[in-house]
């Protein structure tokens, strides 16, 4: 059963978010994550299994409860005989959270802080980030640090696509990835479709970003680099299939449209295009907060999330067919120019 917590409790573990943070961590570091998911486990048997005091424990294991990630069932007066069960997947979000190269701390490393306290002031355009936080970057070092912490956060796009790889990418030659980063997403693609040559798309600073990936992943004979700016030039022609992955959020929806149209231009008959980023849902608005926050900074920055219903939308009215949505950790939108 899903119980909604009152806007009162839910403030309350707001404000205490450095606290439950600290509970996370350690349960992740201790192990009790470990334990505590495949459950159910007695209060008794973890106590003795990790070297820890019973009635402690029980308060430690309240503090994960409070936050809707355990469930408990206590039959009577003994607390060592309460049995406590993880929700699924509560130490692999854990880990992806505060775990060695997880995308929360990549984020604290921008300089939101200039907001903080001060979001009033910045609402009314008092306060602005924009000159430390550059968007599109404008330098090398901007470019490298960006496009790093952007790779950071393709993993779920990233298992999406391979669960898909025969329905994608069979009889397909070659693929654009358009503003494909530093070219992870289009070296995973190429692990998994060893028929398939892939170019990343993306302004020319992009380009030794990109062969280090070509160089690193071994995909020296079938990964490409294309510089460009979509803003100032159509597409490149002569492929088959074009992804746009964390792209066009990133702009105002006539914008995306404009870039869908390129798209549809670009291809050869019967071409692929593939759109994903977080669609949104209540879930992924909540793990964007950090972006929310931190743009509100930024006039040059949209990142605005949009329903998967507008994409299948859009492409259908551009005139591509066979319109559909994959499953997957985020979802895939999949249409092809007509043959």
């Amino acid at each position: 059963m899903t119980v909604t917590l009152s806007p009162r409790a839910l403030m309350s573990l707001l404000v205490n978010g450095p606290k439950a943070m600290d509970v996370l961590r350690t349960a992740l570091d201790l192990g009790l994550l470990d334990a505590l998911e495949p459950g159910p486990v007695r209060l008794d048997a973890l106590a003795a299994r990790f070297g820890l005091l019973p009635l402690r424990l029980y308060k430690f294991l309240d503090c994960l409860e409070s936050l809707g990630f355990l469930v408990r069932d206590e039959p009577g007066d003994d607390i060592g005989t309460t049995s406590y069960r993880a929700v699924p997947g509560l130490r692999d979000a854990v880990h992806a959270v505060v775990g060695p190269g997880a995308t929360e701390r990549d984020r604290d490393g921008y300089p939101w802080r200039r907001l903080h306290g001060r979001l009033a002031e910045s609402l009314r355009g008092e306060v602005s980030i924009d000159d430390g936080f550059a968007w599109p970057p404008k330098t090398a070092a901007q470019t490298a640090e960006f496009e790093s912490s952007m790779a950071l956060g393709l993993g779920p796009a990233i298992e999406t696509v391979r669960r898909h790889t025969d329905r994608l990418w069979s009889g397909r030659r070659r693929l654009l990835d358009v503003g494909g980063g530093d070219g992870t997403l289009a070296a995973d693609i190429l692990d998994c479709a060893p028929a398939l040559r892939a170019d990343v798309y993306n302004l020319p600073a992009v380009a030794p970003l990109v062969e280090a990936t070509r160089v690193g992943r071994g995909h020296r004979d079938r990964m490409g680099f294309v510089g460009g700016d979509f803003f100032a030039e159509p597409l490149p022609r002569g492929y088959d299939a074009m992804s746009f992955v964390r792209v066009l959020h990133d702009w105002p929806n006539p914008v995306a449209r404009q870039l869908v149209e390129q798209a549809y231009a670009a291809l050869e008959p019967g071409g692929l295009l593939l759109v994903c980023e977080e669609f949104r849902t209540p879930d992924r608005l909540a793990m964007q907060f950090f972006w929310s926050y931190f743009l509100i900074g930024v006039d040059s920055a949209v990142s605005r999330l949009r329903e998967v219903d507008f994409y299948t939308s859009l492409l259908a009215e551009v005139g591509f067919e066979r319109v559909a949505v994959l499953p997957g950790t985020w979802e895939l939108v999949t249409a092809y120019k007509p043959g």
